[in-house]
């Protein structure tokens, strides 16, 4: 967290007031869609911060750990909405709390005393723990560390071997209680009871237990860790004083317990990672600008992909802080550009040493451009690089020359005054529709395009949840049970929804809904029950200075649809005729209508298959067993069954997911995805099935007419297939053979880890599931001239289809014109006005396809005529005369120099900058692999740090190098003429053991399976992956393990990947944690991978435990060792397989057992976990 500045030591006394001052809270102005007082206060048991309206009533909280910047001043966009208004508090007591683990941080904006802000620099740094914690206390927080809590019975016999005479512990009890379950990881101690080791451990049957002399603890170090520094024995002494909290055992000849040396192999001091690599290079900094990598971003204002996401301001300083020093500025469109240009600024001058390169894009006239420069000098000043550092220079200045400074890198002007950039993501027209869906009965906002006479959409807004904390005051309606939203039957459906229920009620008069107009956009329609009837009166809504307010009568205006309806339930409405008070709320058709006590497996089946939409389900209660369920729901297009056991008051869904009711579980999957991608969207019911099974038009938006898929249109690769990772000899009349890198076809996953398939010929035969990885279509040439990329979920051939109004207002549907029985589905708009504009372009592209076909024209005249650049074609001309070092040459991703014009490429690249950036088709926002540009020299290989992905990930390990300045310099092979990136290197053996994890995260409500893949990424790549740990995310341990060997061909530019993934109920792996390294910087021995989320940043406790060697490629054997010792351990393990065989043979229950013996690249071993199942997937999620 960003300090504010150095307070200086405390007094113990300064900090117990501190502490007292946060637990009681404060009133301060909270900054939100309305500035409001309320109490801001440090909830010690929990570490978070907490806002409060009332005693009882939390508004908000935020945890401690997830802090990333306290900002002081008005520096946020929430004080921007009040800077008219009437709290105009000072600068200095205002400050804004940025928070979060995703890439959109989330904002605390606060005015108070300036004491308060002084305090609030010091949250992170105290925390009060309770002095006593209870057995039910205790087995409900097990869950929540990732581990599985034991019975009650198992709790209390640990309770007893740690000294608690009652249920309770304190906090010297709580703290061995923690050392006994980590002990459980005593297993890894194994490996230094071997013969071979280099020291003596002690006793290991206790935590407390006496394990590590501190003589044996220097021979660890010397000769397992190759730590030379070592040899003074007073660093070793100072070393293990640090993990022995007794300070009684402080002493001239310490000695590590149990406990105290697992704490140390898994510490940040015995971190893999040599720090020294991290250390800013002065000498590195004064070669010329070409030389080096630039950490670069594309389309930094975005906070996700490029047609729906937002874009801000905050991410430009979100992407400065993550290492970006050539961010994409784009000018004259969404942003304020003063107030970016000021946060960069702001940003640069507190944390960055050395220059920032700000790629402009801009889309403004002439004018506009001379403001915006004059702008650029008075809010950057002298940090403004406006005139060369060296005028006769002949090539580009180095990073220390341009220390502090801004660089401007920006398209020259053609002499017209401006220049055009094709947008290549520009259709005819686009935007949000609303497309009926007869499903849900509801209508979905999708981004539209309509482009080359078709319609693309995207998948639709999901609705998301909110933080309590961002809900808009005029938005509380939209949870009440009485809003129903858009109706597409509007009047008539409310009438029917409240005759019904008064029916069933007796209702009296008051019961009432509320819907949205049919009529009037920004409107809304009370309808209600009154002698007898069913009456409506029209919400209306009028905004004035910005502020939007809603009445039903002139004289009395309510700043929200709620604040209205709360009004009139306790007050009458007046009209002319009659005065009435709302009653009853009219719900939304039941939401429980999913459930069946009396559904057998197969009859869900067939009510799920009838249903063509991922996310149908429904839950019944399993034949002849009254506490087990089963969730039966439709995901990637099958049917799916998931076993829900209930244990007490408890529903269990999978293993360890507790759940209190059945609705609680609906509710939860409705907000997060069950399996893959899916959430539980469409309940089914039977009405559903007899509407599917007799209106043609319930599935017209999906049907295979009128809706298309993608991946489906021609489809290069049959479905489900999978690409094998090793070579397998089938040992069975029944088993698939096949090579390394063969696709396997038609692939069903079935029991114990094996799966089936097509190859070869041989159809439908068995194969082990972990030798293969699945393989995507390759829709590439389908998604080239799609304007929507990987986000089109649709396409709808404008000119074929007739377009009409539709019997419901503020609305048009869609028809395909050729066919008989045609099917049709409904689209609006947020306006007429805007509803028109579509209309009008459909339309226009109906009427010209019909003139075309009258006259009898070809529908394609002449596209032959316009012929494509060649795919290895370049516009960069690499000869000696043919450019200048001062200007930047920018490549989209797939349009570089071929392979025959590497040469050239390379010496342009040593002498002047050259920009990658994503291809346009990109429109999710993906990221493409920044390797082979980066072997090629190039400087700023643009990333969308948006994008938590692998790729970015590399990207962040290799700007770990240098401080994270953001420059790191080019190794000097590569500024050699005689550099060849397609050449092979030099080759370095790298063995590696993953041995055991602690305090993985959490998986949502369930306890993460955890399991670790490796990868190797450079010069060539491999992957590996260990088995499933069941239901343990605390403290895991592979034991056992199998060695890998990785072959590195360049050190200076080949990263190791550690990735934890959990494999869920459905065998598939979820992504918890990454750690991702440049391998030049890798330290031997037993070392702790602390790892990061998706972002790289650091997640607090989470590490693995690995075993890493190097080894020089035909370097005599006896040079690798430095002690008798070593060399008998490596003699002794001659005796076993060098194989990291993740693939041991899996059984299958209706066959017999294969031989235990495996292949890898002409290695044989046996692997003793025969039965253990390995994981299904070695696809990277990351």
């Amino acid at each position: 967290m960003a300090r504010l500045g150095q307070q200086g030591e405390m007094t113990e006394y300064r900090k117990i007031v501190i502490k007292r001052d946060l637990e009681m809270g404060v009133v301060m102005t909270v900054f939100r869609q309305k500035a409001e007082r309320l109490t801001v206060q440090v909830i010690m048991e929990t570490r978070q911060v907490a806002w409060t309206r009332t005693a009882d009533k939390t508004d908000g909280v935020l945890d401690l750990s997830e802090i990333r910047e306290i900002r002081p001043g008005r520096n946020s966009k929430d004080f921007e909405r009040f800077k008219d208004g009437k709290d105009k508090r000072d600068e200095s007591t205002c400050f804004t709390i940025f928070y979060g683990s995703q890439f959109v941080l989330s904002t605390l904006s606060l005015g108070g005393e300036a004491l308060w802000m002084f305090h609030a620099v010091f949250i992170t740094e105290f925390s009060s723990i309770r002095n006593i914690i209870s057995l039910k206390e205790l087995k409900a927080l097990l869950p929540l560390m990732n581990y599985k809590a034991p019975s009650s019975r198992t709790l209390k016999e640990k309770f007893q071997e740690v000294g608690s005479k009652k249920d309770r512990l304190d906090f010297e009890q709580f703290h061995k209680f923690y050392n006994l379950l980590m002990f459980e990881q005593n297993e890894i101690l194994d490996e230094f009871k071997k013969e071979s080791c280099a020291f003596i451990l002690g006793n290991t049957d206790k935590p407390d237990a006496s394990a590590v002399l501190l003589h044996d603890f220097q021979r660890f170090l010397i000769y397992q860790q190759q730590e030379t520094w070592a040899n003074d024995l007073n660093q070793v002494r100072e070393l293990m004083t640090t993990f022995i909290d007794d300070t009684m055992r402080k002493t001239n000849d310490p000695e590590f317990t149990v406990s105290e040396f697992l704490g140390f192999l898994f510490s940040k001091e015995n971190c893999i990672w040599d720090e020294k690599f991290s250390d800013i290079s002065n000498v590195d900094m004064n070669n010329p600008l070409s030389h080096y990598w630039v950490n670069s971003s594309h389309n930094t204002y975005l906070t996700g992909d490029q047609i729906r996401s937002e874009s801000s301001t905050e991410a430009y300083v979100r992407c400065l802080r993550l290492g970006c020093r050539c961010p994409l500025n784009s000018l004259g469109r969404i942003l304020f550009f003063h107030w970016t240009i000021q946060n960069i600024s702001v940003t640069t001058s507190r944390c960055l040493r050395f220059p920032v390169i700000l790629s402009i894009e801009e889309h403004c006239p002439v004018d506009q451009q001379r403001q915006m420069a004059r702008t650029f000098r008075e809010v950057f000043g002298d940090k403004l690089l406006i005139e060369p550092v060296e005028h006769l220079a002949e090539q580009l200045p180095s990073p220390t020359q341009l220390k502090g400074k801004i660089i401007l890198k920006h398209k020259k002007i053609n002499m017209e005054g401006g220049f055009t950039v094709k947008d290549v993501r520009k259709g005819q027209k686009e935007g949000d529709l609303e497309i009926w869906d007869p499903v849900d009965q509801r209508w979905n906002k999708h981004y539209c395009v309509i482009s080359d006479d078709k319609l693309y959409y995207a998948e639709e807004y999901e609705d998301e949840e909110e933080d309590p904390r961002k809900v808009k005051t005029k938005d509380l309606h939209c949870s009440e049970p009485w809003f129903h939203g858009r109706m597409k039957e509007g009047r008539q459906m409310a009438e029917r929804l409240i005759q019904d229920y008064c029916k069933e009620t007796s209702g009296r008069d008051g019961t009432f809904l509320v819907r949205q107009s049919d009529t009037f956009v920004t409107d809304y329609t009370l309808s209600f029950w009154r002698s007898g009837r069913v009456q409506h009166c029209r919400i209306r809504s009028v905004t004035e200075g910005g502020h939007t307010s809603f009445y039903m009568t002139a004289n009395l205006h309510f700043p929200s649809v709620y604040a209205l309806i709360q009004h009139y339930r306790d007050n009458p409405l007046r009209c002319q005729d009659f005065e009435l008070r709302l009653t009853d709320a009219v719900p939304k058709p039941d939401s429980h209508l999913w459930f069946y006590s009396n559904l057998s497996r197969g009859q869900a089946e067939d009510y799920l298959m009838r249903i063509p939409r991922d996310g149908a389900f429904l839950i019944r209660q399993r034949e002849g067993e009254p506490d087990s369920f089963a969730i039966t729901f439709r995901g990637d297009g099958k049917v799916k069954h998931c076993r829900i056991q209930k244990e007490g008051n408890m529903y269990l869904l999978g293993t360890t997911t507790e759940f209190e009711s059945l609705v609680e579980l609906v509710n939860y999957f409705r907000k997060k995805p069950l399996y893959r991608k899916i959430k539980l969207r469409y309940p089914v019911t039977p009405e559903l099935v007899d509407r599917f099974s007799t209106e043609k038009n319930c599935a017209s938006l999906y049907d295979v007419k009128t809706y298309v898929e993608p991946n489906e249109i021609e489809p290069s690769l049959p479905k489900n297939t999978v690409k094998a990772l090793y070579s397998y000899q089938a040992r069975r009349p029944d088993e698939l053979s096949f090579q390394q890198g063969a696709l396997i076809h038609n692939v069903s996953k079935e029991a114990d880890g094996w799966c089936r398939g097509d190859h070869g010929g041989k159809l439908q035969l068995f194969f082990p599931a972990n030798y293969v990885e699945p393989v995507s279509s390759n829709t590439e040439p389908e998604m080239e001239d799609n304007p929507l990329g990987e986000l089109c979920q649709g396409v709808v051939d404008i000119s074929k289809c007739n377009i009409q109004n539709c019997e419901y207002s503020l609305s048009w549907c869609v028809t395909q014109s050729q066919w008989k029985n045609s099917l049709q589905f409904d689209l609006t708009a947020g306006s007429l006005e805007e509803l028109f504009e579509w209309y009008k372009v459909a339309w226009d592209i109906i009427q010209r396809t019909l003139t075309l076909t009258k006259c009898q024209l070809p529908l394609l005249a002449s596209s032959e005529g316009e012929v494509a650049e060649p795919l290895n074609s370049s516009p960069l001309s690499c000869s000696a005369d043919s450019y200048s070092y001062k200007e930047v040459r920018s490549f989209v991703e797939n349009k570089l120099p071929g392979k025959s014009r590497t040469k050239d490429f390379l010496q342009y690249n040593r002498k002047a900058l050259s920009r990658i950036y994503p291809k346009g088709q990109r429109v999710e926002s993906s990221n493409y692999d920044p390797y082979p540009m980066w072997a090629l020299g190039c400087h700023m290989v643009a990333l969308n740090f948006q994008t938590a992905d692998k790729y970015m990930q590399l990207n962040n390990a290799l700007f770990s190098l240098n401080g994270q300045t953001g420059y790191v310099l080019q190794p000097e092979f590569m500024r050699m003429d005689s550099y060849d990136p397609h050449q092979d290197k030099k080759e370095v053996k790298y063995k590696i053991v993953v041995i055991g994890a602690r305090h993985l995260p959490k998986p949502g409500r369930s306890i993460a399976s955890p399991f670790v893949e490796i990868e190797l990424c450079g010069h060539t790549e491999e992957k590996y992956k260990t088995i499933v740990y069941r239901d343990n995310g605390l403290n895991p341990v592979w034991k056992g393990s199998e060695r890998i060997i990785l072959s590195v061909y360049e050190p200076e530019l080949t990263f190791l990947r550690f990735i934890v993934n959990e494999e869920d109920m459905f065998s598939d792996p979820n992504f918890l944690a990454q750690a991702t390294f440049p391998v030049k910087g890798l330290r031997s021995g037993y070392r702790s991978v602390p790892l990061k989320n998706g972002y790289s940043e650091d997640l607090e406790l989470a590490s693995l435990l690995v075993y890493i060697s190097v080894q020089q490629a035909g370097k005599a054997e006896e040079e690798l060792y430095s002690s008798s010792s070593q060399l008998k351990k490596k003699q002794a393990e001659l005796g076993e397989p060098f194989l990291y065989d993740t693939h041991s043979n899996l059984q299958r229950s209706s066959l017999a057992q294969p031989t235990n013996n495996l292949m890898r690249k002409g290695s044989t071993g046996e692997n003793p976990r025969s039965k253990e199942k390995k994981i299904n997937n070695s696809k990277f999620y990351s």
